[in-house]
């Protein structure tokens, strides 16, 4: 997954970096430098875990026990509340 891939898939979900980086248990940071595909500078290389943690969540799984699936949350109300006023 490239830098670009990964925004471009963050965006076609509606979410903002700090969404992305809750759901996938990262800071938002590590989000802003995938999404650059550098640090300092430096290359940073999007890793095979976090592609397909960004499957499962796409595809509405929000965790994996080792043997069944659980659906993602639904967002707290407030959550919700916030994006109908943002839409």
């Amino acid at each position: 997954m490239t830098p670009s891939e990964f925004k471009s898939w963050r965006k076609s979900l509606g979410l903002k970096q700090k969404d992305i980086a809750d759901l996938l248990g990262l800071k938002k940071r590590v989000i802003q430098y995938y999404e650059k595909g550098r640090r300092d500078g430096k290359p940073v290389e999007i890793p095979r875990t976090v592609e397909l943690a960004s499957y499962a969540i796409s595809v509405g799984i929000g965790g994996f026990d080792g043997k069944d699936t659980q659906p993602i949350a639904a967002p707290a109300p407030a959550a919700r509340e916030m994006e109908t006023i943002e839409n």
